[in-house]
């Protein structure tokens, strides 16, 4: 357990990860939040419809690992997100941790997010670096962490994220690098049960997030390698563009 400034208490963490069809690569994840130097947490995989071997191959894999695996037939990654969510709040869980089924959180990742809520934030918004084992290369992967810098400047002057009603300038939390607390998840509704192409779920709860309460912040210290495969298959222009509004809009999402 770990005392936070404001009085309460880390007491129960848990990580919720989404994924469908992912069966060749979340083992990778896995190993990664086995790999963790706080190993204090619960983990609850979310199984989004997957047509492989996604839920067994977790089961097989995930060795010690305090695990749920949970169903969620309804595609989404807002749905999927939101059901592990709510699991774990309705199994005891006080604090919440997101990644995903393509990524890589560094081993200090769950200890630096205990540390943000020491430090008395509510929601945490962690760094996005780029994967290095995916074969893109080392001058796309620099351009990606450029991006997401000129993405994290665009969300604070976008007029969407503007406002009287927030309490706070607008942070960038990637889906897949954030924590908060489960009694926040719930006051601000949660993760939107929808689908990656209708809508930036990450967003839109740090949108409802700050109309709550200003202990939110960027901790750049709570690191996930996030996966560059869109950018294999879809160039780094295509995917700038799909990550901006989604303007461009692909007929295959969901790249494997």
């Amino acid at each position: 357990m770990v005392s936070t400034g404001g009085g309460a208490v880390v007491s129960d963490l848990w990580v919720v990860v989404p994924a469908y069809n992912e069966a060749a690569g979340i083992g990778a994840t896995l190993h990664a939040l086995a790999a963790q130097t706080d190993r204090d947490f619960t983990l609850v995989v979310v199984d989004n419809g997957s047509t492989d071997r996604t839920a067994q191959v977790v089961r097989d894999q995930a060795g010690d690992l305090r695990l749920h695996v949970v169903d969620e037939p309804r595609k989404g990654t807002g749905a999927a997100a939101d059901t592990g969510m709510r699991f774990a709040i309705a199994h005891g869980a006080t604090h919440l941790a997101r990644t995903d089924a393509d990524c890589l959180p560094l081993p200090d990742w769950t200890e630096r997010i205990r540390a943000a809520f020491a430090d008395g934030l509510e929601f945490v918004a962690g760094a996005l670096l780029a994967r290095t084992d995916e074969g893109v290369s080392r001058t796309h992967r620099a351009l990606l962490s450029a991006a997401v810098e000129v993405a994290a400047a665009f969300g604070r002057i976008r007029p969407g994220n503007r406002g009287p009603q927030y309490l706070g300038p607008y942070v960038m939390a990637p889906g897949c690098n954030l924590a908060i607390t489960a009694k926040l998840y719930e006051a601000a509704g949660g993760f939107p049960r929808t689908a990656i192409e209708e809508l930036h779920e990450d967003r839109a709860l740090v949108n409802a997030v700050r109309q709550l309460t200003t202990r939110y912040g960027l901790r750049r210290d709570v690191r996930v390698r996030g996966s560059a495969r869109r950018v294999r298959a879809w160039g780094l222009v295509r995917t700038l563009g799909w990550y901006a509004d989604h303007r461009y809009r692909p007929a295959v999402v969901d790249i494997r």
